[in-house]
């Protein structure tokens, strides 16, 4: 069956458009992964695992398929059996069932005539409450039909409808699930900022903390911003694992799992942070290693690269990698997250020696595609200042630069002593000013304003600085 998909159409022109296609059988089962999904990302996992795995391409179309028919959205349908179609023409789910978009198409637009007439009647009795809950429906509606744009909007308009923290709570929680859903990192990353300045409090906010938390560190990490997604991630509570609905949304099953949240936070904290960090803020976290226990391959290669086993790190992560190219909010950073952390392996691991040969190199660290070998890697890492080397490309080495300690100890004690110097000729300045008697003195009769003004006293001072100077060596 893989070999089969890889060769069809769909795939030869991903391929051609340079698109990632996963061709190895992954290492987890779709049925028992896809177990752990509702709501929208179960079909938009579903869709981009059928689109990059040769393996799994027919099953997970065929799964979202299904999924698709029992909702709402007539337009994912269409476009999943499309592109179905171009992947196994002969498939029975591969044909276009008419009859059902025809009839769910009528079913959606009635029921969209429906809502917004009760909304128009909500607003002619000028009923807050009504209204408010009337655009909720109609947000609840636009979403389920895959118009997220239009259910952004009419989630908005609940705004100012709201008569209590905890309307305000729920709608930007509904507008963070909407802005998920279409990956605007941005604008999720703004809605996260104004779920924590709601004005919610006690057990309310407790529970709404840990969904905070865990979707920041999703916005970050699309963002690429993966020391704050690491921290986001690694400080998400427990508690996550079995929160009770906010809003109506299952979060840790409708957006993110436990799973996730594991591999998302171990590898961000892999990209950006080093060994000491790793090992205070990730393995000692007694909250994070709850999620670690989840993922324990995770766990293991943080263990590796805190006892510098920085090869075996990689040879973890890379046995991985397949399956993480097909999860749909880590196969786009993927490349960035596994490229600063095999730098940074390569960097630990070459600190302690003054050379090592490039022949070790390449067997420690394999090559990627990215380079075409192990000389070039290095060449292009010591350009852009990341790691401190040279190549002897004629005896094959890589070489530490020359540093000289004694040149080190001689520049601090100059330095020292320049300091010494400098400070101990203010001490004699003022010493001296003082022993002349030019210090400032309160006058009984007027101020110190009129000694200032008295141009003869500063001319003394002047002249009496001068002669200091001259006795000092000073011109």
């Amino acid at each position: 069956m893989a070999k089969d998909a890889a060769d069809t159409p769909f795939f030869q022109k991903r391929k051609s458009e340079g698109q990632i296609v996963v061709k190895d059988p992954p290492k987890f089962d779709l049925e028992s992964y896809i177990s752990n999904y509702d709501g929208f990302t179960r079909a938009d996992r579903l869709r981009h695992i059928g689109s990059h795995s040769t393996y799994l391409a027919v099953d997970a179309y065929r799964t979202a398929i299904a999924e698709a028919k029992r909702g709402k959205n007539v337009k994912l349908y269409l476009d999943l059996v499309e592109e179905f179609a171009q992947i196994a023409p002969d498939d029975p789910a591969a044909l276009t069932d008419t009859t059902w978009a025809m009839e769910r198409t009528k079913k959606v637009e009635a029921e969209k005539d429906k809502l917004e007439h009760e909304l128009k009647s909500y607003k002619n009795n000028m009923i807050k409450e009504s209204i408010r809950m009337g655009n909720e429906d109609m947000g609840h509606f636009y979403y389920a039909a895959g118009d997220y744009s239009l259910a952004h909007k009419a989630y908005m308009r609940m705004r100012e409808h709201c008569t209590s923290p905890k309307h305000l709570a729920d709608m930007t929680l509904r507008l963070l699930l909407v802005t998920i859903a279409q990956k605007s990192w941005l604008t999720v990353q703004s809605h996260i900022a104004k779920v924590d300045s709601t004005q919610v409090k006690g057990d309310e906010k407790a529970k709404l903390e840990p969904i905070v938390s865990a979707c920041a560190g999703l916005a970050h990490m699309g963002a690429l911003n993966f020391r704050d997604a690491a921290t986001a991630f690694i400080n998400t509570s427990p508690a996550f694992l079995t929160a009770e609905p906010a809003a109506g949304i299952t979060w840790q099953r409708e957006v993110i799992t436990g799973n996730d949240i594991a591999v998302y936070g171990g590898l961000c904290a892999l990209a950006s942070m080093d060994r000491s960090q790793l090992k205070d803020r990730v393995l000692d976290n007694n909250d994070f290693r709850n999620f670690l226990e989840l993922e324990p391959h995770i766990r293991r290669a943080i263990n590796l690269f805190c006892a510098s086993k920085y090869s075996a790190c990689l040879e973890v992560l890379e046995n991985y990698r397949n399956d993480y190219l097909l999860d749909v909010y880590l196969s786009k950073v993927l490349s960035d997250i596994y490229g600063r952390i095999r730098r940074k392996s390569i960097v630990q691991y070459f600190i302690p020696f003054s050379c090592v040969t490039l022949d070790e190199m390449a067997s420690k660290f394999q090559l990627t595609s990215e380079y075409g070998s192990i000389e070039d890697e290095l060449e292009t890492m010591i350009n852009n200042g990341t790691l401190d080397a040279r190549i002897d490309l004629v005896d094959r080495l890589l070489i530490s630069p020359p540093t000289n300690p004694r040149y080190n100890v001689h520049a601090d004690a100059l330095a020292m002593a320049e300091t010494y110097d400098h400070t101990l000729r203010l001490r004699l300045t003022r010493l001296n000013m003082l022993a002349a008697g030019f210090e400032v003195r309160q006058d009984k009769g007027g101020s110190k304003e009129a000694a200032y003004k008295d141009s003869s006293f500063g001319d003394g001072i002047s002249a009496g600085l001068r002669g200091i100077g001259s006795k000092m060596g000073f011109s």
